[in-house]
């Protein structure tokens, strides 16, 4: 089954690009267009370019699409609404957070609504995490404690990378009671270099998880 693919659509073209380099980075197999200002360059929207981004797109699989402000919403609308039956989906939330949330959730083999989900959810995802917004795990937990060797932290690429590392495993996977398979969660724990993170996880392949993620912490970058 193909990937789904995003498109970034944006007032700016330099935004979209932008947006789209930052997401590409952390989904490298998924595909990204960018379709932002006008056809001369401007600022604005075109119908044509949104268009032609998501043509190149649907013919190989479901195509999801992430806007800026309401103008742009209104010319992806009106896209989808001279498309047919192609599996071309809108999903509002946050650009940057989202195209990255996103692209990870499709890098994942998540299906086009669950991408979708991933946009809408990345505001809610973004912000310091409490006691009471931690993941809950199952019963037989396995943990262990490590200090995060990435220069970055856990931050946008290496969350990406640990993301994408836990959700080959048949466990639920935290760390510091965020969802390990969050990029948008682990970034918002603001980890950096240095700092002992704790590292929990439940589910048959729990203490393997725990195991390699640890490895994978101590070893990164890569």
């Amino acid at each position: 089954m193909s990937k789904v693919s995003l498109v970034i659509v944006s007032h700016s073209d330099k935004l979209a690009q932008g947006v789209a380099e930052v997401a590409a980075q952390m989904a490298p197999d998924v595909v990204i267009r960018a379709a932002g200002g006008l056809q001369d360059g401007n600022i604005g929207t075109s119908f044509d370019k949104v268009d032609a981004a998501v043509q190149e797109l649907v013919a190989d699989g479901p195509v999801v699409l992430l806007t800026d402000l309401g103008s742009a919403t209104l010319t992806v609308e009106s896209v989808l609404d001279f498309l047919d039956d192609e599996p071309a989906y809108f999903a509002d939330g946050p650009l940057v957070e989202g195209a990255v949330a996103g692209a990870v959730a499709a890098q994942q083999g998540a299906d086009a609504e669950g991408v979708v989900k991933a946009v809408r959810d990345a505001a809610k995802t973004w912000g310091a995490f409490t006691e009471s917004e931690t993941k809950p795990l199952g019963e037989d937990v396995c943990e262990a404690e490590v200090a995060i060797a990435d220069p970055d932290g856990l931050h946008a690429r290496p969350a990406a990378l640990v993301a994408r590392f836990v959700s080959d495993y048949d466990a639920e996977v935290t760390i510091d009671g965020a969802d390990a398979a969050s990029v948008m969660s682990l970034m918002a724990l603001g980890v950096r270099q240095g700092q002992t993170v704790t590292v929990r996880a439940s589910g048959a392949d729990a203490q393997r998880a725990v195991s390699d993620l640890v490895q994978k912490l101590e070893s990164m970058p890569e």
